[in-house]
This record gives structure tokens, sequence and C-alpha cells, in this order.
């Protein structure tokens, strides 16, 4: 199963996006979800993750900025990012435990 990302687009830095994650067509449940971004040039680095419980993780650049939280009865899963930088563009994936990375979607911050 293919999880597709979605909600990127161009922002200009202290703006806000939401990107949300779903399984579209799939009944697959997304219990546990890492989000990763990607920026030109540099590897993928997680972002932030949610485990089964709820209890999520972030990595430094994006404590405090960013929230990552679900739906349940959207089976979404949703990334939103506040006070953005142009540190923080790139192409943002979400993968779950049995699915496969899908394109992403990209964010880019810039005035």
């Amino acid at each position: 199963v293919q999880l597709q990302a979605s909600g990127g687009g161009l922002v200009q830095p202290g703006g806000s996006l939401r990107l949300s994650c779903a399984a579209s067509g799939s009944s697959f449940s997304i219990n546990v979800i890492t989000w990763f971004r990607q920026a030109p040039g540099k590897q993928r680095e997680l972002v932030a993750h949610m485990y089964s419980d709820d209890s999520t993780k972030y990595r430094d650049s994006v404590k405090g900025r960013f929230t990552i939280a679900r739906d349940n009865a959207k089976n979404t899963v949703y990334l939103q990012m506040n006070d953005l930088k142009p540190e923080d563009t790139g192409v943002y994936f979400c993968l779950a435990p049995g699915s496969s990375w899908g394109q992403g979607t990209l964010v880019t911050v810039s005035s």
C-alpha cells in the first residue's frame, strides 16, 4: 500500500501548511506513522513520528512548530507545520509499517 502525502505548496517564511497522509482506496489502517522530508541535494530525514499510543517525537529543528495528529474516522494523519522556515523546504513523505514510499508533496518556503 502506498500512502499519499498531500497539502504541500509555496509559503512565505513564518507561514503555515497542513500536510495530509492517507491510504487512498485502501482499508490499510494507519497506526504508526513517520513523516520524512528530503531537501534538494540532501538525504531524506525523519521529521516526526507517531506511535500507536499517539505519543510523538520530532526532530529538534521542528519541535514547537510542527504537530502530528491522527483522524481515525478518516484514516488520515496530518502534519501541521507552523512558523515555516526556508530550511523546511523539501519533499515530504509519510510512511507506515507495511506501506511503500509514495511520491511525496513538495513544500517550498520562500519569500
